[in-house]
């Protein structure tokens, strides 16, 4: 048997394929579109589309894995991952690019299940917390360093380069995969149909899974936000360079790296509620905070990059300590269904964070109160999630899926 260790870096290594398939090649839009004679917004449209497809797709990769195991599914994945990264970096126009950006998420639905499944597999409680959380948590090197990475490579190779790389990464994965990781679907996992209907309808049923999942959702939805807002806040109103703000960007990753370290030590010693109720409190404070700023700060205070920043270094610290309990809790109970649970917790996280977050986008607010009002909306689903953990005593152990 593998130490824990090296079963969560092959975990890890999984679930970077997301990340990586959308930050490598953030530096390089101008330069794809360019070299597929299409327009930027037809090359941006790509990334929430690789989003969509993973989230949906989820809810199918889930039986698989249940079904037939996580290795094979794993091994599936990287395959598509393959495929993918060959026809976008082998792409002439925009509609091949596309079908390989497709590919990549159908990819990266398998690979995320598998990780969480395995987790959920192998770890229990606060074990699992702290699992979830640092696998969280380790993504955020990705925003950090991935855009750099990426903006070399294609500086020296051009923009099929970053592709190029992701090919290799997964090949050399798939290898470690097939040699190392092993097989940890319980004997007793329930077999259930393509497209469980009934199991997703038995397990949406239970109150307890919605307030974590929400909770999880909200706390994406403002990561979102943020994200969206970011390049127009601290670039147009802050004047920050791209390096400037590329350097803060990829800060306030490590910062969340940092948290969720702090997050990991707490969990053993103060528990998974009191982490959610200090992830709530963080993320209602930094709300209350950027929506009152406009209101309290001179216009040269609230243009410094500072402004924004601060609140939301706050509500991502809270992030760090919501993630890892809060997913802990959702796939507590389903020890018998853990790739369905997974995949539904997927989709849910996907579809609801990044629905929450382009409503907001879409309101008629300034950045601050529209990033406040998802921090609020965070918090609360956090408060909620606390106010849950409060009543759990015992679990479940599986979900009839016939």
């Amino acid at each position: 048997m593998i130490s824990p260790r090296y079963f969560i870096a092959l975990l890890l290594s999984l679930v970077l394929l997301s990340p990586l398939g959308i930050d490598l090649f953030l530096p390089t839009l101008p330069q794809i579109a360019s070299g597929l004679k299409t327009s930027v917004s037809h090359i941006q449209l790509t990334i929430p589309l690789f989003l969509l497809v993973m989230g949906v797709g989820q809810l199918i990769s889930g039986p698989l894995v249940d079904n037939y195991g996580r290795k094979p599914i794993a091994i599936l994945g990287l395959i598509l991952y393959l495929i993918g990264c060959a026809g976008a970096a082998m792409a002439t126009n925009w509609p091949l690019f596309l079908i390989a950006r497709v590919i990549q998420g159908m990819a990266v639905c398998c690979t995320a299940v598998v990780a969480f499944s395995g987790v959920r597999d192998r770890l229990a409680g606060d074990d699992a917390a702290r699992a979830y959380s640092f696998l969280n948590g380790s993504l955020n090197i990705v925003p950090a360093l991935a855009p750099l990475l990426g903006g070399m490579l294609a500086q020296y190779w051009g923009w099929r380069a970053p592709f190029g790389f992701l090919f290799l990464y997964a090949l050399v994965l798939m290898i470690v995969v097939h040699y190392g990781l092993p097989e940890t679907r319980p004997p007793g996992t329930l077999k259930s149909a393509l497209f469980p209907a009934r199991t997703y309808g038995q397990i949406v049923k239970k109150p307890a899974f919605l307030a974590f999942t929400f909770s999880i959702a909200g706390a994406l939805g403002m990561v979102l936000t943020y994200v969206s807002l970011a390049p127009m806040v601290l670039m147009e109103q802050a004047r920050l360079s791209p390096l400037s703000f590329s350097l803060i960007f990829g800060g306030n990753g490590l910062w969340i790296m940092l948290m969720s370290a702090v997050a990991n030590r707490m969990i053993p010693r103060c528990g998974r509620p009191f982490c959610l109720l200090i992830g709530a409190l963080s993320m209602l404070m930094a709300g209350m905070v950027i929506v009152i700023e406009p209101y309290l700060l001179a216009p040269s205070v609230l243009s410094h990059w500072l402004s924004y920043m601060l609140p939301v270094a706050l509500s991502v610290a809270g992030l760090a300590f919501i993630m890892g309990p809060a997913t802990s809790y959702a796939l507590a109970p389903f020890q018998n269904n853990a790739g369905v649970a997974s995949a539904l917790l997927g989709f849910i996280q996907m579809s609801g964070g990044a629905g929450g977050s382009l409503l907001v986008l879409l309101l008629p607010l300034s950045p601050y109160a529209a990033l406040g009002l998802m921090m609020l909306i965070s918090g609360l689903l956090s408060t909620l999630a606390w106010l849950t953990s409060l009543k759990i005593k015992g679990t479940l152990t599986s979900i009839n899926s016939h």
